[in-house]
């Protein structure tokens, strides 16, 4: 698979996902949501400042570090899809790859760039692109998301189950974006693909090392 290629599924996935998070950021109050394919599918706006899916991360500090480890990934990544590429691993591995390395990237914009370039939202009030000030400064930005798929809801806990008796019960309960996805879709498809993704690339290693050209011959020592 060559290099240009990957790029453009790079490209693709943070175009489409920034495109959806400024609309969002800038069309929807916060806990603004709408229905899109009935009750189960809505655009639901919130902003987090943890990891995918809005798990939290330590508050500031812990913001601070998950930001500075997502720009290392991403550093990392630029290395390891050009060294995958290079050795020619399977075509679903290098997607797959790319995929996440998208992902990644998406969140770093907005954890980098949002907080300098938005207005904070409220849910009174939509925020506004470019103003004077920033509602945080640089590497503070909040992760915009907005997927909801509450397949099962208005459900409760049978009151006998530990710890949730009784409470609400959601399926599918996280609110998440396009860079989520295409992290979860690239991490899950290599697990379930990844005997088909290594195989290719252990049997060209194998077949290297078979293939050495090297001299074999009685004067050769055989332990």
């Amino acid at each position: 698979m060559k290099s240009r290629h990957v790029t453009l599924i790079i490209l693709l996935v943070v175009l489409a996902d920034q495109a959806l998070k400024v609309y969002i950021k800038t069309h929807f109050q916060l806990e603004e949501h709408h229905n899109v394919l009935g009750k189960w599918f809505r655009l639901y706006f919130v902003e987090n400042e943890g990891m995918a899916y809005g798990w939290k991360f330590g508050g500031q500090a812990g913001k601070m570090i998950l930001t500075l480890f997502r720009l290392g990934a991403v550093i990392f990544g630029v290395w390891y899809l050009g060294n995958i590429i290079k050795k020619k691993y399977h075509k679903g591995f290098i997607i797959c790859a790319a995929l996440i390395f998208a992902g990644a990237l998406g969140n770093l914009i907005d954890s980098m760039f949002y907080g300098m370039i938005f207005e904070e939202s409220f849910s009174y009030h939509l925020a506004k692109m470019f103003p004077k000030y920033g509602y945080a400064g640089f590497l503070h930005g909040k992760v915009v998301d907005m997927l909801y798929f509450p397949i099962i809801e208005d459900a409760h806990f049978p009151k006998w189950v530990p710890i949730w008796g009784g409470d609400d019960f959601v399926f599918f309960r996280p609110i998440f974006n396009l860079a989520d996805a295409s992290i979860s879709t690239g991490v899950i498809t290599i697990l379930v693909f990844q005997k088909r993704f290594f195989k290719q690339h252990s049997d060209k290693k194998l077949y290297d090392t078979i293939e050495t050209g090297a001299i074999v011959n009685d004067d050769v020592q055989v332990q």
